[in-house]
């Protein structure tokens, strides 16, 4: 371990770095506070021993300026006559402990090795921490790939705290499932996850949502309504698509960001709330802000941590994991084995995915649920691109992403009503939706 003696006494100094030396530590010495401070930046110092009284500056303020900058070197003060209220205090404030003069050597290379067995178990338990982190979250995020490993590295460094994180990526790469495994690895964890598709509502609608409203704020205000940030409270809100808000809605996300408080509509009174915000969008998000559609001041107090998660096609080596993955879920909700052959494992991983995560997804489900029993094999997956198994399976020739996801729901929802005899509850317990979704879905995706 590498030591740092800072103290006036010229003879004080010697002695310490002579029986530390002794002791086995590298023990550097430096008589000027400002000095000491400027090497403890720039130099890996792990414990630093502090005068009480030193040039300059006293040892408490010395502290204070070290945390202040960073520095995260273990504090023991040297405390001389009539300055062991002062080694007190700096103590209360986060140093380790303080040996009183004349000292003793024994004491001395005690009190040293204490400090260094503490520092050794808080980086054990810190790293514990993080492995445990990340261990929480292996039934959402499932990946192999450095290129995830990373963004789920950072995803759990930055849980611990309560910035901002803006998740970027294409659609269907996973962002709302990165935003579930922060809140999962954070002090929230206990507390509410809500999220919201900001591109998905009307804004006057979705400005409600967020805000709530009083009775009266607008026809058909007939009663008093929470919003998400105030039912979020102590929680983590994720805003999914937050570029796709307007500019005045932008505004008022930034406000309650910055004042911790909201506003109901039509209100006068402002709640205080304490919510962590997750945000996300598969936009181009520079150049959105550039074009002027995404405000750049809500940009930058979103993007305090980025997190971008890369498409499907650039980690193949995920592929294998997610599908036996979804497979065995789909296995549990469908009452039946669902497993794969070599060869269809073979093509799925050589395909391009353009819609990512969810397109594995849907197109796993499709085979299981379209599946006549026993491994599912090349001929059961339709592929968009010609380079999987099977048939092309696009609809009426399109390569539109949107019209091929609409038309692997409506078979698999008309595969579930077929099962279910026409049951709609039953088909949507089998589907694994409410049974509002199941009537959303018919509304939205009439037969061809």
């Amino acid at each position: 371990m590498r030591l740092l003696i800072v103290e006036n006494d010229a003879d004080v100094r010697q002695s310490l770095a002579l029986l530390l030396g002794e002791s086995g530590y590298v023990a550097e010495t430096e008589p000027d506070a400002a000095r000491a401070l400027s090497r403890a930046a720039t130099e890996p110092f792990e414990m630093i021993l502090c005068g009480v009284k030193l040039q300059g500056m006293d040892g408490l303020s010395f502290l204070r300026r070290l945390r202040a900058e960073g520095g995260s070197a273990v504090m023991i003060m040297l405390s001389g006559p009539g300055t062991e209220d002062a080694a007190l205090a700096a103590v209360r404030e986060g140093a380790y402990d303080y040996i009183q003069q004349p000292f003793k050597a024994d004491e001395v290379v005690m009190t040293v090795r204490k400090a260094e067995e503490r520092e050794r178990l808080r980086r054990e338990v810190e790293a514990l921490r993080s492995n445990v982190g990340i261990g929480a979250v292996q039934d959402l995020v499932v990946s192999q790939s450095p290129a995830m490993r990373d963004v789920l590295e950072l995803a759990s460094r930055v849980a611990r705290h309560n910035t901002p994180v803006l998740i970027t990526g294409e659609s269907g790469t996973g962002k709302e499932v990165i935003a579930r495994a922060i809140h999962r690895m954070s002090p929230r964890n206990e507390r509410s996850f809500t999220a919201v598709n900001c591109g998905a509502i009307p804004e006057q609608l979705l400005e409600s949502e967020l805000f709530g409203h009083t009775k009266g704020a607008f026809p058909g205000a007939t009663t008093d309504h929470a919003g998400l940030f105030e039912l979020a409270d102590g929680g983590t809100l994720f805003l999914d698509e937050v570029a796709d808000v307007s500019s005045a809605l932008q505004s008022k996300i930034l406000r309650v960001l910055e004042e911790g408080q909201v506003r109901r509509l039509g209100g006068r009174d402002s709640r205080k709330i304490d919510v962590r915000v997750l945000a996300a969008t598969g936009r181009p998000v520079e150049q959105a802000v550039e074009r002027g559609e995404f405000r750049s001041d809500l940009y930058y107090r979103l993007n305090v941590v980025r997190l971008n998660l890369p498409p499907l096609r650039e980690r193949p080596e995920d592929i294998p994991e997610l599908l036996t993955h979804f497979a065995r879920q789909m296995a549990q909700r469908l009452g039946h084995p669902v497993s794969i052959t070599p060869a269809a494992l073979a093509a799925l991983t050589r395909h391009s995915w353009p819609g990512n995560v969810r397109e594995l997804r849907n197109v796993l489900e499709r085979a299981a649920v379209l599946g006549v029993g026993g491994p599912l094999d090349s001929k059961d997956f339709a592929l968009t691109n010609g380079s999987g198994a099977g048939h092309n399976g696009t609809a009426n020739g399109s390569l539109d992403l949107r019209a091929q996801v609409e038309a692997v729901e409506r078979e698999v929802i008309q595969r579930a009503l077929q099962t279910s005899k026409g049951n709609r509850r039953q088909a949507a317990n089998l589907l694994g939706i409410s049974l509002r979704t199941l009537f959303y879905k018919l509304r939205r995706l009439p037969a061809h």
